[in-house]
């Protein structure tokens, strides 16, 4: 598969620090963090009882506001406020929630819908981020951490000093205040909404998994994506718009097995479209963390029976890699830059460099450490999350992970620093895929509670499990390390939870467990507090620029519109859209056809070609396009719409949306086009509603796409 090692997003890679934490050590702190009551509003963490400014300044980009820079006495805890000029104050502050503890100063310098400082501004409120506690919140070698620093108190402290600031600055009452964050910061901002008390009185959490997501999600996937290989083509050509909606039609029998569970676990059928981008991802770092906790579970998967690899099928057996070389070069940094290695970007590294951070973990300040190896060959097999076992020489019994590749020389991660201070050229080596192959059905061996519907499938007539089950549950732990708790759907103020169909990383269906939660926890007032909106064509990356670009639209605008709607809803009374109407089907996540049945918040656009779903044309025979777009009322109008018709995701015809036919919270609009060569081709058509009708704002404006197929011969 082509791109196996690809980069990622910004909360995807910050989901990889959640999980390299949890290997170095956090794990070890889950299990015997120190209690916390809950914080409150009126009551003093002891922790951060001294706060102090260290900088305050009025600045004007990227937009006039006053920066006030500070932290906490005896804590790494650091913080940022950005308010604005007081004619643009409307008493709100809207706080991100990193995915991890990260940098206080991360919203700096973004641009465009990606501007969380300047959309803050735009919607009168300030706006908060944190360092998440710095390094007193990160476990590592030797070290325990409180996972309710990072989860909670650091934020909520910064959060309630911020009023402090706001009301010397405004005067008048107390400023209400919204938390917000995604993936790894949607665990922490529904930590703390469950753990804290008038600290925020509403939140947006986007792209939240469930206790049970890590490593469950992943696992399945990779399941799939070995044992299908190329044919997922096949699937992901089947489910695309004109296809044949049989995505089995081409598969054998174990094939269809695989691709059946992996979908009834929650993978989104119709995110195979990338395919051959997915790789590792967060999986690089989970991995090994799933190795750490869990060691026994890599022998008893080919020594045990009722484990897949006890008796392996013919695709298990020719996939695992036992394969012995040894070390032909150790590479230094200076020698990977001549040789185009990219050394520089590593999971749970967003900023600097790699060669800075292997100086940080050994004190190596020279910098002598080989960054990448060279073998003398390589198997004809997929190496993807191999181990290199050393078996020779002064690193003899040593492991590296083999996450990245090019060519045939295997680059290094500052985790592997102790192993490759002791390498040597010449030293044998083994590459060895076969903790890889077994952790990719781990999920069978993790069936939780019948809450949880998707591990339906693992279960007998008398829903006891069909597979041998671990002693433990790791889902929850890694949960609680990122979240300081495990979320229990109890929470006090209002919520919007964001969840995307076409999320590979968090299944969309954890959303409906958490609601379910909130349900079991609210019950007759849930409509009153808590809002969950599922949006179509989107991944689950927090940016504006798509991989992907005619598959899926950027959700940033859904989220920036439902914080304003969340505020709305606690400051004024307005009730947000309702909770989208669904149904999950097999662990699928289904909505309605129509806007105005679907509810929540984005519009929905229904494309054809010559009036068909599937047009067949001559080269050069006029194909008519046209886009059906529906906006559920009161939630905007339509301000963008635009074609891209050879799949570069250029967008390049904007149409005049004065010349469309709109009535019925509808909009009609048609073009025509001419493909010049033969092929199969998908026009997709982008649009965007805003509440206000601004087309001229980058903020919240809500997108989605459609797609019709034309097949030139």
């Amino acid at each position: 598969m082509k791109n196996q090692y690809r980069y990622l997003g910004r909360t995807q890679l910050k989901t990889w620090s959640v999980m390299l934490m949890l290997l170095l050590g956090l794990q070890q702190s889950v299990f015997a963090a120190p209690s916390q009551e809950t914080v409150k509003s009126d009551q003093e963490d002891p922790l951060f009882q001294h706060p102090y400014i260290d900088l305050d300044e009025w600045r004007d980009s990227p937009v006039r506001h006053r920066y006030v820079h500070g932290g906490f006495k005896g804590t790494d805890t650091r913080f940022s406020f950005y308010l604005p000029p007081k004619e643009q104050y409307e008493g709100r502050f809207f706080h991100y929630i990193t995915p991890v503890p990260d940098s206080e100063t991360l919203s700096q310098g973004a641009t465009g819908e990606e501007d969380k400082i300047g959309f803050s501004i735009d919607s009168g409120a300030y706006f908060v981020e944190t360092n998440g506690g710095g390094a007193a919140a990160t476990a590592g070698p030797g070290r325990q951490a409180d996972p309710t620093i990072g989860a909670y108190r650091a934020n909520a402290a910064a959060a309630q000093f911020s009023r402090e600031v706001a009301l010397k600055m405004y005067g008048g009452k107390r400023p209400y205040g919204y938390a917000f964050g995604g993936s790894g910061g949607a665990y922490r901002t529904i930590g703390g909404m469950e753990n804290t008390e008038g600290v925020w009185d509403g939140a947006v959490p986007f792209v939240l998994g469930s206790p049970m997501a890590l490593p469950n999600v992943f696992t399945a996937r990779a399941y799939a994506m070995r044992v299908l290989g190329d044919k997922l083509a096949d699937v992901a050509d089947a489910v695309d718009a004109g296809g044949s909606q049989n995505p089995y039609a081409t598969l054998n029998e174990e094939q269809k097995a695989a691709l059946e569970e992996t979908t009834r676990m929650g993978f989104p059928l119709q995110a195979w479209y990338g395919y051959d981008t997915l790789g590792l991802h967060a999986f690089a770092v989970i991995f090994p963390a799933v190795v750490a906790m869990d060691p026994g579970y890599f022998t008893d998967f080919w020594t045990k029976p009722g484990y897949e690899g006890y008796e392996p099928t013919e695709s298990l057996k020719s996939a695992r890699i036992q394969y012995p070389t040894s070390i032909k070069k150790l590479i230094m940094a200076d020698q990977a830059q001549a040789m185009g290695l990219e050394i520089s970007r590593f999971a749970g590294q967003p900023k600097g460099r790699a060669d800075d951070a292997w100086k940080a973990m050994q004190g190596n300040t020279e910098g002598q450490l080989p960054v990448a190896i060279q073998l003398t060959s390589f198997p004809k097999q997929n190496t993807l999350a191999a181990d290199l076992l050393i078996q020779s020489g002064a690193a003899k019994g040593g492991k590296l992970p083999m996450t990245r590749r090019q060519g045939d020389v295997i680059i290094l991660g500052p985790e592997s620093a102790a192993v490759v201070a002791k390498l040597a050229e010449g030293d044998k080596v083994q590459v060895d895929n076969s903790n890889f192959l077994a952790v990719q059905t781990y999920h069978r061996h993790q069936v939780p509670g019948t809450e949880y519907q998707v591990w339906d499938q693992f279960r007998g007539e008398d829903g006891k499990p069909l597979y041998p089950q671990r002693p433990f549950l790791l889902g929850p732990i890694f949960a609680k390390g990122a979240s300081g708790t495990v979320q229990t759907g109890a929470f006090n103020g209002k919520m919007i939870l964001l969840e995307n169909l076409y999320d590979t990383e968090a299944f969309p269906w954890q959303g409906a467990w958490y609601y379910d939660r909130v349900k079991e926890h609210l019950g007759e007032q849930t409509d009153e507090n808590f809002r969950l909106w599922f949006t179509d064509h989107t991944n689950h990356g927090d940016f504006t620029r798509q991989t992907h670009p005619t598959h899926t639209v950027s959700y940033l605008g859904a989220l920036q519109q439902a914080l304003r709607d969340v505020s709305a809803w606690v400051e004024k009374g307005i009730a947000p859209a309702p909770t989208s109407s669904y149904s999950i089907i097999d662990g699928q996540v289904v909505l309605p056809e129509t806007a105005v049945d679907r509810n929540g918040i984005q519009p929905v656009v229904h494309v054809r070609a010559n009036d068909q779903t599937r047009a067949e044309v001559s080269v050069n025979e006029v194909v008519t396009l046209s886009g059906t777009i529906e906006v559920s009322p009161t939630t905007g109008r339509i301000v963008t719409a635009e074609w891209d018709f050879d799949g570069a995701g250029t967008y390049p015809l904007k149409m005049d949306l004065s010349d469309a036919k709109h009535g019925n919270n509808q909009v009609i609009v048609t073009t025509t086009y001419r493909f010049d060569k033969q092929g199969t081709y998908f026009p997709v058509l982008r649009i965007a509603s805003q509440r206000q009708g601004d087309a001229a704002t980058p903020f919240a404006r809500v997108q989605n796409l459609g797609r019709v197929r034309v097949v030139v011969k």
